[in-house]
């Protein structure tokens, strides 16, 4: 099983004795590493007023639910301001974003915004490997789960995220990747195609 923080990746520059260190949080997982159902949990963290409005200005989402504390306690349906749910979706992966080396992210599916999340509130994540398939002859695709919770386990928002991750060893994919391929093809054949050939 893979672990984090185990692999060294040497960087142009550094002396050799750095080199050999492996880098926090920049694994090194390939495809066969990511084993469906692994789970991990990441640390809390509490969205202050001043990064909210901070996110809200770089994004220009200046809406009176996240920016305007007189409407959002006299007139809003919560009665106090909201953080913006870009900003917990990219909090929310960035607590538990991996930075592994040999995997790219192809999108994200099912976004949720579940429950409210106000400034002050305290977030987490879990991420889960759901799925993996077979995509070409150098990746696979997998899909992943993050499930954003606040306070003491209140499932605030959900994603998945789609991306590709390189084989170590791309032969032992090799049948699997040309069967693909010829499925592929038959099904873009157009009807009558066979009854022509015969």
């Amino acid at each position: 099983m893979a672990k984090i923080g185990v692999h060294a990746r040497g960087l142009p520059g550094l002396p050799e004795d750095h080199a050999r260190i492996p880098v926090w949080n920049a694994e090194d997982w390939y495809y066969e590493d990511f084993e469906i159902g692994d789970r991990i949990r990441s640390i809390r963290r509490t969205i202050s007023e001043g990064e909210s409005m901070l996110f809200n200005s770089l994004v220009m989402d200046h809406h009176p639910y996240v920016s305007d504390e007189r409407f959002a306690v006299e007139e809003g349906v919560f009665g106090r301001r909201l953080v913006a749910g870009a900003m917990v979706f990219s909090y929310g992966l960035g607590l538990a974003a991996t930075n592994c080396l040999n995997s790219f992210s192809y999108g994200y599916d099912r976004l949720r915004f579940i429950k409210p999340v106000f400034i002050g509130d305290t977030i987490y994540t879990i991420r889960e490997n759901l799925a993996k398939v077979v995509h070409d002859e150098r990746m696979g695709k997998l899909r992943v789960s993050y499930s954003v919770y606040k306070g003491g386990g209140e499932l605030a928002l959900y994603c998945e995220h789609l991306l590709t991750a390189l084989y170590r060893d791309p032969a032992r994919f090799a049948d699997e990747v040309a069967a693909k391929r010829a499925e592929r093809a038959a099904a873009q054949q157009p009807r009558g195609a066979e009854a022509a050939d015969g």
